[in-house]
């Protein structure tokens, strides 16, 4: 059951990529919960790993949580996967959680609180990679507050953290693993909120050739963030032509995250309303962007 599981775990996370939320969460939801029962059955060491793997389960469904849109939900799983973690004897599993809710802050526009949670996940009790993570996310928090020196610190930090990977054989990988070089794309993400679209842009453009075409939900938020980057260089035309490709994508994926990125893209291109090629998106980024109905 345990190898079972992890290697369903994989598979939902590639499906993950490339349809919506709410086709995944009941199995996740239902595959976490038996992970949890079947840990009190079994001898000591078993318990651990299951527990464990439950605990990723359920930081996962925390995450598709937030793509729906649903930040009580995503904080309240997020705390979930904590918890089956610490059961299991995993404490580092918290360190992680504050790089997630600091990237439910990131998205409501909170540089302050971003970085103050990053910066509590880098202490040196918690395992290498989720350091890592938290660095490139407190870069993230510091570029929406405008600090490019503090940014390129925190970036620097990651690169040397995330060089080497914390696991063993089998154990499901913290963070995107969709991503060939995370710190790059983030890169290319925090220049953008420096305003330094430009260089964004062409970050952006070598770290999307690298992700592989399966891994639409990845290549859709970093697309759209691309395409931001244009529109802010005043490329309007190529803005929109890296940006039509994608629009099939978002609704495949329905990402609540996305659509923040897209809905200031779509201000952005509203403001030339005589070209062409804004004229020709207008409609589908209107329909795309409209908050969902009750």
């Amino acid at each position: 059951m345990l190898e079972a599981s992890r290697s369903l775990f994989t598979h939902y996370r590639r499906l993950g990529q490339s349809v919506e939320p709410g086709y995944l969460l009941p199995g996740l939801i239902a595959q976490t919960h038996t992970l949890r029962e079947l840990s009190v059955h079994v001898d000591d060491g078993t318990r651990r790993d299951l527990l464990a793997l439950g605990s990723r389960y359920a930081e996962y469904v925390g995450w598709l949580m937030q793509e729906t849109g649903d930040e009580h939900a995503a904080l309240w799983w997020t705390q979930r996967a904590v918890d089956l973690a610490a059961a299991g004897g995993d404490h580092a599993l918290g360190g992680y959680a504050l790089v997630r809710r600091a990237l439910i802050t990131l998205y409501q526009d909170d540089a302050a609180q971003t970085i103050a949670l990053a910066q509590r996940a880098q202490s040196d009790t918690l395992p290498q990679r989720i350091r890592g993570l938290a660095a490139q996310r407190e870069a993230q928090g510091h570029a929406l507050a405008g600090d490019r020196d503090a940014c390129l610190r925190a970036l620097d930090r990651a690169r040397t953290l995330l060089v080497r990977k914390d696991g063993g054989a089998g154990t499901p990988v913290i963070g995107s693993m969709h991503l060939p070089d995370s710190v790059g794309m983030v890169t290319g993400w925090c220049l953008v909120d420096l305003g330094r679209p430009r260089e964004a842009a062409e970050e952006l453009d070598r770290q999307l050739a690298l992700v592989s075409r399966d891994a639409v939900r990845t290549q859709v938020r970093y697309g759209i963030r691309r395409a931001l980057a244009y529109a802010s260089d005043g490329e309007i035309d190529h803005a929109c032509a890296v940006t039509e490709p994608l629009l099939d994508g978002v609704v495949t994926v329905r990402s609540a995250t996305v659509t923040i990125d897209l809905r200031r893209l779509a201000r952005l291109l509203a403001r030339h309303p005589t070209h062409a090629a804004v004229r020709r998106l207008a409609p589908r980024l209107g329909t795309l962007t409209r908050p969902p109905t009750s």
